[in-house]
């Protein structure tokens, strides 16, 4: 055995030795190792760790270029990963990157990549009330055990959102520690905050040095991100939170009891992958039950995807896993972060907002949004400037900066085109340039999405539809003159919508799946946030607040994180499928006018939303807490699936982290990827095959409802599907027995025009007693 290692190390040496380093770039790699290779090699080296080191040493024996003067570089080792996937991250030349790819033990090597940040009256919205006898307050002891791990930029420890107060001493279970650093030590953790720890060298390796001006060199947070999603899911109680005397009420995660552990991955907005696996990996082996990640996700295989793979190894140890949808919308298949085994969460609205109205000269007013800082409640009667009487430039109509006339701004309002550059920053260019006021319009893209800001000056955001009458308006009266009045905070609005920046399906990468699985609120929440950073993350402003409102599927993410653990905290023998499929079941597809969820992005309110919008619904935490039977996944079971689909052995092998192998020919047909056992159904049509065809699926529930029931399926046929179920009615003895069914749907090809593809959407519902069982159905011709 010490000589078989001994010549995996020693061809590296001798190889390594033979590298030029007339090239002294050097980048981050992240290496995903043979699982059996490591545990064999425990024999001879203590520490995996002891073994990548050494391979890595003598890769600085390269030879050296004497005429030139060039150093020879040496790897240097970042991370070693064991919880949830095996492997190490290291800087590299690109020479000794080759090498390691092709070395033996190796089964994928790929560069680092930098992922971005997805960027409390909620609970009351999804019907967590306070006040509320049952469901919240019973829930909320037993949850006070469970922990969730943040991954994002940190935390303010102090803030009032993360004390202690009525918590009981910290599980016993919990193995996680807080790591000192700037402005940071042990004893700024508590029973709320049990576990602090931040990973940076990915983040270095490629940026350089952390900026000590702009960063702390710790957990703590100067960012805000981080504080404000750590406090959605799990902050306490807080009485009197506002912003700016804006939504004011009771500040409260939705878990509120729940521990919360912060793994800071993100500096400056930026987010190492090997950083992030450094934080995930941690985060399992410390004993969180709940993984929260506002993170944007790429468009790539699985097997491609480290923070993917790590999910995977993480979620098959019990461990839940939400991330962000993404905010690319409206535009379809942006959705990002969509493996089957993570939850993907979209973003939609509250119906709280911050009503400002527009008042013009003829007569007409408009509703729009904004979170009016100041003691002004209404703004004088002003010109309206806009595009060529604001300034001569192209970009003018977008209020970039340098773009504005002074001399055809000073004292009036200018009409902004939303998009190009930051909202709140063409308020600062408005101001700049001697504005009064700002009237912020929403692009068609953007439909009647109002999302609400704390602008520099006077200014409010209206809807697409408004902003097609306004300027209809200004073209035919060119002195025409308006005012802003802001009215603060309003309820009763229809909702939920489904944001207009929530990013849609289907999956660019997997279309087998339905993505997104669910929506949570997303649009103008109120949460923690730090004292030290500006209100709206620009140098510049120098507002400070305590609670801040912000708006993305970062924001959305905590809501379904939260709502995990508490679920886990009455469901302790619950897999992290279970969980998720307790959610995406248990979801509402209405609004609280009883219309179907529609789409903020369309100014027509009937324009309803499909799965590939929002998912199986919208959250619904009472329902999903008993939800009547789950659709679990063993990780077999997914394993088979990425068989299904294709995927060969030494793929399936990095995230099984054994060797693997898949079904031989004649028996991977047989696979099926509609038969792994999700909530939802995805049906793929060759839009080009002729004649009626039939697709029958099997699923298997647990009852987990009441020990006696029969269920009856319903079903929701979609345009130009006939679903049939066998059998129709599910008899259940006892708790915790499972029974299968088949699911047939036949459908004629030819719908579509070659290059386009179209989908039809429908549901089938399993109905018994109190409960409803939903998985929705998306079939697609392409």
């Amino acid at each position: 055995m010490k000589a078989a290692c001994r010549i995996i190390w020693l061809t590296l040496v001798v190889v390594f030795a033979e590298i030029s380093t007339a090239s002294i770039d050097r980048k981050t790699y992240i290496i995903h190792m043979d699982n059996a290779k490591v545990l064999e090699l425990k024999s001879f080296y203590k520490q995996p760790q002891e073994w990548y080191e050494e391979i890595l040493q003598f890769t600085g024996t390269s030879s050296v270029d004497k005429d030139h003067e060039v150093e020879a570089l040496t790897p240097e080792l970042l991370y070693t990963y064991e919880n949830t996937m095996t492997g190490f991250s290291a800087e590299l030349t690109n020479e000794q990157y080759q090498l390691l790819a092709d070395t033996d033990g190796v089964l994928h090597a790929a560069p680092d990549k930098i992922r971005s940040l997805q960027t409390t009256y909620s609970p009351d919205f999804l019907g967590l009330e306070l006040d509320q006898t049952g469901f919240w307050n019973s829930l909320q002891q037993s949850a006070s055990d469970i922990i969730i791990g943040v991954v994002d930029t940190g935390i303010w420890p102090e803030h009032i959102s993360f004390s202690d107060t009525g918590l009981t001493p910290i599980p016993s279970r919990w193995k996680g520690t807080c790591v000192e650093g700037t402005n940071f030590s042990v004893t700024n953790c508590n029973r709320k905050l049990i576990g602090a720890k931040f990973f940076f060298k990915g983040y270095e390796a490629t940026y350089g040095r952390i900026n000590d001006t702009v960063e702390f060199r710790s957990a703590r947070d100067s960012n805000g991100h981080g504080t404000h999603t750590a406090s959605t899911a799990a902050g306490n109680v807080v009485p009197g939170a506002s912003l700016f005397r804006m939504a004011k009420g009771i500040a409260r995660g939705i878990s509120f009891t729940s521990r919360i552990a912060a793994y800071k991955a993100c500096w400056e907005g930026h987010c190492a992958e090997s950083d992030i696996l450094a934080a995930i990996d941690q985060s399992v082996a410390d004993g969180v039950d709940v993984l929260s990640l506002s993170l944007e996700g790429d468009a790539t295989p699985y097997y491609q995807d480290s923070t993917i793979i790590a999910a995977f190894g993480a979620s098959q140890k019990g461990v839940f896993v939400s991330l962000s949808a993404g905010n690319y919308g409206p535009f379809p298949s942006t959705v990002g972060n969509v493996a089957p085994w993570v939850m993907t969460v979209a973003a939609s609205s509250l119906d709280r907002g911050f009503l400002s109205q527009v008042k013009l000269s003829n007569g007409n007013n408009f509703s729009g949004t904004s979170i009016n800082t100041s003691n002004q409640k209404k703004t004088k009667q002003l010109p309206l400037v806009y595009k060529e009487t604001a300034g001569s430039k192209r970009e003018t109509e977008y209020c970039l900066p340098g773009s504005l006339s002074p001399s055809l701004v000073k004292d009036k309002i200018v009409l902004c085109i939303r998009g190009m550059n930051d909202r709140i920053e063409k308020g600062l260019v408005v101001k700049s340039a001697g504005g009064a006021g700002m009237i912020l319009l929403n692009t068609p893209n953007y439909g009647e999405e109002l999302v609400a800001d704390p602008h520099f000056l006077p200014a409010t955001l209206l809807g697409a539809s408004t902003t097609k009458a306004i300027k209809a308006y200004l073209k035919r009266d060119k002195n025409l003159t308006a005012s802003i009045s802001f009215h603060g905070t309003t309820y009763g609005a229809r909702a939920p919508m489904v944001a207009a920046f929530s990013s849609r399906g289907p999956s660019p990468v997997d279309p087998h799946i339905m993505k997104p699985d669910i929506t949570a609120p997303g649009i103008n929440i109120l949460a923690a946030w730090p004292p030290v950073s500006s209100i709206t993350q620009l140098s510049s402003d120098k507002r400070r607040a305590q609670f801040n409102i912000l708006s993305g599927t970062s924001m959305s993410c905590p809501h379904v994180s939260g709502i995990a653990a508490l679920i886990k905290s009455v469901h302790r023998d619950w897999s992290a499928a279970a969980i998720k499929s307790a959610i995406m079941t248990s979801a509402y597809t209405h609004d609280n006018r009883g219309h179907p969820i529609s789409d903020l992005s369309v100014s027509n309110s009937t324009q309803y939303v499909t799965p590939f919008e929002f998912g199986s619904g919208h959250v619904n935490p009472d329902k999903a807490l008993d939800p009547g039977l789950v659709y679990d996944i063993t990780g077999e079971g997914y394993l088979s699936y990425l068989c299904s689909i294709n995927y060969t052995d030494g793929q399936v092998t990095l995230l099984a982290r054994r060797k693997y192998n898949c079904p031989s020919d004649e028996g991977k047909a047989t696979l099926q990827p509609g038969d792994l056992n999700y909530p939802s159904f995805a049906v793929i049509i060759d839009a080009a095959r002729r004649g009626y065809t039939a697709y029958t699926y099997q699923r298997t529930v647990t009852n987990v409802g009441k020990p006696k029931i029969s269920y009856k399926s319903l079903i929701d046929q979609p345009k130009g599907v006939r679903v049939s179920v066998v059998p129709k009615v599910l008899k259940f003895k006892e708790m915790g027995e499972k029974q299968s069914y088949k699911v047939s749907f036949t459908v004629s090809g030819a719908k579509t025009d070659a290059g386009k593809s179209f989908s039809s959407f429908g549901s089938l519902i399993w109905v018994g007693g109190e409960y409803s069982v939903r998985s929705p159905i998306a079939v697609t011709w392409q």
